[in-house]
């Protein structure tokens, strides 16, 4: 699941709070009217995960990034050729501390958007408001989205919010802006969908009286196409990405461990409930996890949370046979930075262990991110869901760190980095050797 514990705007990165994302080669001018183009036509779904065509405007290559906050994006651009970055934006909608307060009349989204393109950057946000809103928040994420999608003065506040981000996003007419919205919302309100249906699960829209979203059903459905609606009118060069959660069925992939024939049927619930919401978004999300799996051994007491070959062959699985489904790319996101190689990595605080980083980029054949790339995966996004989860930067103040090696980790520190340098080391490696190219539909095995 994904969690932030930061409400307020983040400081200056040196990769404090984390760092950013995806698709290297910065296209930092792309018409709102080319939007349709890159997402490319749907192709038929057939054999392995057949994707949309990527038109001639985006890269054809399977992008990292990272999370950064407002006056991190010369110290990332320094560090290695990323193309994206994102950034959180929290703190409830009614509260006084939400993202529109950080700087004056919502200029936060503007001043951000601008130093990424500054450094050939393009801007990606994920809006995480509805769960810390009033009078929800506090009463834990599942209760609290529930309560407040059924309180028609927070969620007219919700959309007068997301309008205004609509607006300050706008003032870029001829750049490409991301809007992931709401991670973990979905999945939630999918365990409460009776039959994966999205109509079942009351949500106030209309009624709450915003003259734009008038006729729109009061329930998810109208929910997600309220989104739209605005997106539409407002900032038509903002891309909205849905966020699939592969526990949003009440079936864990990773803690269940279903056999493959399960795996197939809960891609297909997933998908299902998707297409109820009746709402075309443009692209989808999803994630590994938000802690590194020794933080979850260690801090959570969950011994279940290291991956396996296994659990990664699942998650390529269900990605696409999802993809197949919804026709749509995909973005990994959130993806801990944690590794079992380095010596500084000792399972304490800000350096918990994890192999997701080895996984993908540590592997010479390439074997393993072609997997995701076939699973219809366009760029891989790395940041933390947690203060105190390993991070690429020095956030413990130890400086260069190398205690006695545990399980293994005997390589010395490359930097002050929590994890030791170990992921700029590889995100250099990565596009030093050439990023992969993404396959085409057309080339897809049939």
């Amino acid at each position: 699941m994904t969690r932030i514990t930061t409400t307020v705007s983040p400081q200056r990165s040196s990769l404090q709070g984390p760092i950013i994302l995806l698709l290297a080669t910065a296209i930092c001018l792309i018409p709102a009217a080319l939007r349709a183009a890159y997402l490319g036509p749907a192709s038929t779904p057939r054999g392995a995960a057949e994707l949309v065509e990527s038109p001639p405007v985006w890269p054809n290559i399977l992008a990292l990034g990272v999370q950064d906050g407002l006056g991190g994006a010369a110290f990332l651009n320094d560090r290695a050729p990323f193309g994206f970055r994102y950034q959180y934006l929290a703190g409830g909608v009614n509260t006084g501390s939400g993202w529109a307060t950080w700087n004056p009349d919502g200029t936060f989204v503007p001043n951000y958007v601008q130093e990424s393109l500054d450094y050939g950057l393009i801007p990606v946000f994920t809006y995480y408001m509805l769960t810390q809103s009033r009078p929800g928040s506090g009463q834990g994420e599942p209760r609290a989205a529930a309560t407040n999608l059924q309180d028609a003065d927070t969620m007219g506040a919700y959309y007068d919010d997301l309008r205004l981000f609509f607006q300050r996003a706008a003032t870029f007419p001829d750049n490409l802006i991301v809007l992931h919205v709401e991670p973990d919302l979905w999945g939630f309100a999918e365990q409460r969908a009776r039959g994966d249906q999205a109509a079942n699960v009351p949500v106030q829209v209309a009624a709450t009286g915003r003259p734009e979203l008038a006729g729109l059903p009061d329930d998810l459905r109208g929910f997600a196409q309220a989104i739209i609606r605005l997106r539409d009118r407002y900032a038509s060069n903002v891309l909205l990405w849905y966020h699939v959660s592969p526990w949003g069925t009440g079936d864990d992939l990773i803690h269940s461990r279903p056999p493959a024939v399960m795996v197939d049927g809960l891609a297909d619930r997933a998908a299902r409930y998707y297409a109820s919401l009746e709402a075309d978004f443009d692209l989808i999300f999803a994630e590994f996890s938000d802690r590194d799996a020794g933080y979850k051994q260690y801090v959570d007491g969950d011994r279940g949370a290291w991956w396996r070959p296994d659990d990664f062959n699942r998650h390529t699985q269900f990605l696409g046979r999802f993809a197949r489904a919804t026709q749509k790319r995909i973005v990994l996101w959130q993806i801990p930075f944690g590794n079992t190689k380095m010596r500084a990595m000792n399972n304490t605080r800000d350096h918990y262990q994890d192999n997701r980083v080895e996984w993908l980029l540590d592997d010479p054949s390439g074997r393993r991110l072609q997997d995701y790339a076939q699973a219809g995966v366009i760029a891989l996004l790395f940041g933390r869901g947690a203060a105190g989860t390993t991070c690429p930067c020095d956030a413990a103040g130890d400086g260069v760190t190398d205690p006695e090696p545990i399980n293994g980790n005997d390589r010395w520190s490359l930097s002050a980095d929590d994890d030791g340098g170990f992921f700029m080391e590889k995100a250099r490696a990565y596009y030093a050797a050439g990023p992969l190219e993404l396959p085409s539909a057309a080339a897809q095995p049939h």
